[in-house]
Formats: C-alpha cells, structure tokens, sequence
C-alpha cells in the first residue's frame, strides 16, 4: 500500500497550480485579483485600488471592474474544479508547472451580471458554485459581496465551452 504524501507537499502542489492558473492571465494581476484557497473551495479577492473607482463622486467600483471580477472569479473556478483530481493523484509536475503547461482556459458563451448594490471602495470578495459541469459545458453561479457575506453587491451566472481534455 502506498504511503499517503506529506500534506506540505499536497498543499505545495496545490498552491504552485493556483498560482499557476492566476499568473497565467496579466489582467487578473492588473486588476489586482486573488484567491484564498481552503482545500478545493476557492475565494475570489479584488485588493481595492484608486484605479478601479468607476465613480469618484459616490465613490463606487466600475461596474467593468465587478463583472471582470466575477466573471474571472467563475473561469479561475471552473480551471481549479477540472485540475482538482490530477493535483490529488499527483499526475501534474509542480516543477514544471506553468501556465503553458496547464490547460487551456474555459471560454465565456454568455455572463449575465445582476448589479445589487454600489461596490464601496474597499476590497470584495466572491465565490462561484458551479451548477452543471460537463465535457463541453458548464454553467457557474458567482456571487460577490464586501464586509458582510450576506449583502452581496453583486451576482452573476455564466455559461463557458470547457477546453477539451488530452487523454
């Protein structure tokens, strides 16, 4: 029987993935995105910055800003739950994992936001659910909210062609 990996080295392989898929993609860095990772669950995290103000006066995010955000929030999400079981079973290399080497991104078919509120100038936080997940298909359920998990700001639902899988 096979002895079961240190979990620092679990956790590494985890997180080399996660920055992996992060890193890969310049406008996730420029609009300042993040995950907190606890186990398979994903937390979106936009850093406030002046930049994405959209409205000085009130002051309020862009709402460019919060429909990238979440709609990353989704994709980062869905790439996460497809690498899941090779990062468990240890079938990705952490020494030569990059984001050339992952696969490819899901692409976006439709992202319908619902704006529920002005996001204040202070860091948001969001999480996706991911309702349907086929081999061409999925369908993701992302909501966002900032000082209190039960006043979202905002919501979205999007639908994304998954890349095909080698093998």
């Amino acid at each position: 029987m096979k002895r079961p990996e240190p979990i620092q080295v679990v956790k590494q392989r985890r997180d080399a993935a996660l920055a992996a898929l992060v890193e890969g993609v310049p406008y996730i860095r420029f609009l300042g995105i993040t995950f907190d990772r606890r186990g398979d669950e994903l937390t979106g995290v936009l850093h406030y910055d002046d930049k994405l103000i959209g409205n000085p006066i009130l002051p309020a995010l862009h709402g460019g800003v919060t429909a990238a955000f979440l709609e990353v929030t989704a994709i980062v999400t869905l790439s996460w739950a497809m690498l899941w079981d090779d990062l468990e079973e240890g079938r990705l290399d952490v020494a030569t994992l990059s984001h050339e080497t992952l696969p490819r991104l899901p692409k976006t078919i439709d992202f319908s936001v619902d704006y529920l509120r002005s996001g204040l100038p202070r860091d948001a936080y969001a999480r996706a659910r991911i309702n349907r997940s086929g081999r061409r298909y999925a369908s993701v359920h992302v909501e966002g909210w900032q000082d209190n998990r039960d006043k979202l700001f905002a919501q979205a639902t999007g639908h994304f062609l998954m890349p095909r899988r080698e093998g």
